[in-house]
């Protein structure tokens, strides 16, 4: 029977962490879809960075409250889960608390795990009244509604249950209350089993044990779903993010040299210029996903849609359409989309007479941003989605000739009066006469 228990842990081991690499493999696809960037460039700054934000979650305590329970939520499901490493062992060679043998110090860990459970409990108690009974506006705003709403109630629940299976594991295991070492919270739990006799004690164990481990790998696999992907995507996003100051745009490589070309008297704009294939791209701005670069599509993937950028902006805070976390959101839904359609099309992909442009962000909520970067600076994970909001102008300037009436008016006074206003080029030093 304890052979038949071992092969069955590990088919169900090696069936979770197949799906989960088969999934993560389909994400690294979805994600090099993106147009290339490289982001190899001061590697120092970068490792500091994601030790910082990432691992040190340095911009979560900008508001302290919410930045206190997620650290305590972070850190106690990450340390906890260390204890994963022995639930393997002893679910593949039958053994039972095989780290046992390191006496005090083995209850030293257990005893931290369990205190560590407990605060996870609370915190997470905490944030399922923030959202369902405070109702915090940026979680009952419209682009939360539905699956996003209940993604991020159901992983709550997960929580709830992962940390209570461990603690009844604890208490319901007789071996591990007689060492009476470490089961610092789970000596209380024990009383509630007082009246179980020595065989229901081992059955609970058993039952705790299994769909404790169980339940992990089901919430592994369901982090690809989940906008909790980010427990994973944290770490290569803060690396990978612009290091260039908040208010410094790209240029097109293609349209600088024209405007050289435009500015330089002694050149011949007749004369041939050297073909570049790579100077001049298929489109200018994006329209859909794959118009984006790579760290950008990453970002959708990585978004935590906790709403810290939709809440600082001031678009919407006035009433415009656009939400910074919707933008990210609806680039996450579109790439999937484009996923599915890549794995129905034997990997290729088929156009659907659909784009990111219009089918799900829409040139209102584009025009609507300030390109202020506070949603830059407000997220915790360094997510960018004013660097979408600013391709997909560029090809609405560049590609579809529209840009908002006020705009094309400047845009016409530069060309033909070299200034914004409306007035004379004879006229532009008028203003020293005033005097």
């Amino acid at each position: 029977m304890m052979y038949i228990d071992n092969i069955l842990f590990a088919i169900i081991l090696i069936a979770g962490i197949a799906f989960f690499a088969k999934n993560v493999k389909k994400l690294s696809r979805n994600i090099k879809l993106g147009r290339d960037v490289n982001r190899s460039d001061n590697s120092s700054e970068r490792w500091k960075n994601m030790a910082m934000i990432a691992l040190g979650q340095s911009k979560m305590v900008k508001r302290p409250v919410a930045g206190f329970f997620h650290i305590i939520v972070y850190v106690g499901f990450v340390v906890i889960n260390l204890e994963v490493l022995e639930i393997i062992i002893d679910g593949l060679f039958g053994t039972h608390r095989i780290f046992s043998f390191l006496g005090g110090f083995y209850g030293l860990l257990i005893g931290s795990f369990e205190v560590l459970a407990v605060l996870v409990l609370i915190a997470v108690v905490v944030f399922w009244i923030r959202r369902n009974s405070i109702r915090l506006k940026r979680f009952v705003s419209s682009d939360l509604k539905g699956w996003p709403k209940k993604d991020a109630d159901t992983i709550l629940y997960f929580e709830i249950v992962l940390m209570s299976l461990f603690l009844i594991m604890n208490a319901s295991d007789l071996h591990f209350q007689e060492m009476n070492s470490g089961n610092i919270i789970s000596k209380h739990v024990a009383s509630w089993f007082s009246s179980f006799n020595d065989s229901q004690l081992h059955l609970i164990e058993r039952t705790a044990w299994w769909l404790h481990i169980v339940g992990i790998l089901i919430f592994l696999n369901y982090l690809y779903f989940s906008k909790h992907l980010h427990i994973l995507l944290a770490f290569p996003n803060t690396y990978f993010a612009d290091l260039n100051p908040k208010g410094q745009f790209d240029n097109l490589e293609s349209v600088t040299k024209e405007v050289k070309l435009m500015m330089d008297p002694n050149a011949d704009p007749f004369a041939a210029q050297p073909v570049d294939e790579n100077a001049v791209p298929s489109k200018f701005g994006a329209s859909d996903v794959m118009d984006l670069n790579w760290v950008q599509l990453l970002n959708a993937y990585t978004c935590t849609e906790c709403g810290r950028c939709t809440s600082s902006c001031p678009a919407n805070q006035t009433g415009k359409k656009l939400s910074p976390r919707k933008i990210m959101m609806d680039t996450r839904d579109r790439l999937e989309e484009v996923g599915k359609n890549i794995d129905a099309n034997k990997g290729v992909f088929v156009p659907d007479n659909k784009s990111l442009l219009n089918d799900y962000i829409t040139a209102e909520e584009l025009w609507a941003c300030t390109s202020c970067n506070a949603c830059v600076e407000e997220c915790p994970v360094n997510i960018s989605p004013l660097s979408i909001i600013m391709d997909m102008r560029r090809y609405l300037v560049m590609e579809q000739s529209a840009a908002p009436q006020s705009l094309n008016a400047m845009m016409t006074n530069i060309e033909n009066n070299g200034a914004p206003w409306q007035y004379n080029q004879m006229d532009r030093l008028n203003w020293k006469d005033e005097n």
